[in-house]
């Protein structure tokens, strides 16, 4: 399987680089076997008079745009993981500019012609708060694109405040407010079909794929009726247990933030022109005193009792299931594969004495985890672990709900009939700082893309990942190509049913397992 060669030299030859789209004409580069073009408008600023207003089509360019760096990024906070030296080395984040002109997407492509390519677009995580389309060095689309013979996007949208204020109570100019975020994906999406065949595509198999975050707006884009047809295949990627908002959660936030800029309702003025970092403040000092902090770890259960910025069920941008009403509604024609990945949010990174755990610590956290339960859960989830020592049992116990989510998005979907699903379970162990980051949140992701030597820092880079990601690859390549996954080096990866919660477990030797995890997880319950 061809990889990128870094010592391969690069051309920015306007005259064989240069592809027009509706909006103008743009220059790429090329560097060994893809041509790349970055920072492609495809919507136009979002800042002042366009704040909280919906997406419009960038504005026609003269001449030749150049587009060889990564555009801006949403304005956003981006945390305190950088601040934090493990954790810091393990993602290596690519930092950028923030502008409230960042509707811009990326493409990889292995040729400017007529080849008409599967389309893999992928949707970054950070929530709905932070991220952007070129986050980590994990989301680079050159192995995926070669590797794959596919065109690979990548993109930026409004998030947080700008992306999902919901001001549709105040008039119908205000009506999609809550979820321009996921406008923007439309729009994005919207650009793919109109252009991506100038650039080797098929706008006729568009894959939507995304991460955490970014898979939970996967699943909202298969509740728009405004996205239907854009896409025609999707992965969800540890997203499936983000919750969506209700229009009364997504008042009362605005309300408070409101309130603590002393804006009146219907003052949009004063909301275009206020510095964002202002409100942004605001914001964050209104979810900190609504919210309280989590206990050591991220327990996703609290989350639909918490306010945030998400993308909200309104009934018309977002449609939710009719049988399950705090969930978003399913896409039955399209194709769908979910998983997870073991230790997700509870691992040693950061903390080089957590497997000093003893069982004493487990029994303790357990017990607040499930109060009153904590034998019958440690004694669950050791059948199946029997050798695990205290912290690695307890990540396994934290995340559950994880793994439990991605179970319970398969089975609505079976209650709708809908397009055949495949599930999978990530997991292998990164070998960095002596195995303490475990199957980590994030980690699947540079296997997908195979980038697991470009992203040594997450995986090791050694040749077990390699092969593991070679697989990977072919099995989502062959998804964006003909629909359903398959590939050299992995069983064959049987579609899940009602009486068959059938999972590709990914580790050294993929294999298929049922719900093996069944019955550990019902001891939280």
């Amino acid at each position: 399987m061809p990889f990128f060669d870094k010592r391969a030299p690069i051309y920015t030859d306007a005259a064989r680089l240069t592809v027009r789209t509706t909006a103008g004409p743009i220059r790429g580069y090329r560097q060994g076997a893809v041509t790349v073009f970055k920072g492609v408008p495809y919507g136009a600023p979002t800042g002042g008079a366009n704040r909280f207003r919906e997406p419009r089509p960038p504005e026609p360019w003269n001449g030749v745009r150049s587009c060889l760096h990564y555009g801006p990024i949403a304005p956003q906070d981006k945390g305190m993981g950088r601040f934090r030296d493990e954790e810091a080395f393990i993602f290596r984040w690519n930092d950028a500019v923030e502008d409230e002109d960042c509707l811009r997407l990326n493409i990889w492509t292995p040729a400017i012609d007529a080849a008409r390519r599967p389309v893999l677009v992928w949707l970054h995580g950070g929530g709905f708060a932070a991220g952007s389309g070129h986050d980590i060095p994990a989301f680079d689309g050159t192995n995926l694109a070669t590797s794959g013979n596919a065109v690979v996007v990548t993109l930026n949208h409004r998030l947080n405040l700008l992306g999902f204020f919901d001001l549709s109570d105040w008039g119908e100019e205000h009506v999609t407010s809550a979820n321009l975020g996921m406008l923007d994906i439309v729009a994005a999406l919207r650009w793919v079909r109109d252009n991506i065949a100038r650039f080797g595509g098929d706008p006729s198999r568009v894959t939507i794929f995304g991460q955490s975050g970014g898979g939970a707006k996967v699943t909202a884009l298969m509740a728009m009726p405004t996205a239907k047809g854009l896409y025609h295949r999707a992965m969800v990627l540890s997203g499936s247990f983000a919750m969506f908002n209700t229009p009364t959660k997504t008042r009362r936030l605005s309300r408070l933030i409101l309130d603590e800029l002393d804006i009146a309702k219907g003052d949009l003025a004063s909301l275009q022109t206020r510095p964002y970092s202002e409100m942004q403040a605001a914001a964050q000092r209104v979810l900190a005193r609504v919210n309280p902090p989590f206990d050591s770890f991220v327990d996703v259960r609290r989350i639909p009792d918490m306010l945030n910025f998400a993308p909200t069920l309104d009934g018309q941008t977002l449609l939710a299931d009719p049988m399950h009403p705090e969930f978003a509604a399913n896409d039955p024609q399209v194709p769908l594969i979910i998983g997870s990945t073991l230790n997700e949010f509870v691992t040693g990174i950061n903390d080089p004495a957590a497997f000093e755990m003893d069982e004493a610590a487990l029994q303790r956290r357990v017990e607040r985890f499930a109060p009153g339960r904590a034998e019958a859960v440690i004694a669950g989830f050791r059948a199946n672990a029997q050798n695990e020592k205290p912290f690695a049992l307890w990540s396994r116990i934290a995340t559950a709900p994880i793994r439990d989510a991605v179970i319970n998005q398969a089975r609505r979907r079976f209650e709708s009939k809908c397009s055949p699903t495949w599930l999978f379970w990530f997991t292998w162990q990164t070998p960095v700082l002596e195995g303490r980051p475990m199957a980590f949140h994030c980690l699947d992701i540079p296997f997908w893309f195979g980038n697991t030597q470009t992203c040594a820092s997450m995986t090791g880079g050694g040749m077990d990942a390699v092969a593991l990601s070679n697989s990977m690859v072919q099995a989502l390549s062959a998804f964006a190509a003909q629909g359903a996954p398959a590939a050299r080096g992995i069983p064959p990866w049987r579609a899940a049913s009602p009486d068959d919660m059938a999972s590709l477990q990914l580790d050294s030797s993929p294999t298929m397992i049922g719900e093996d995890d069944a019955a550990e997880r019902a001891t939280l319950t």
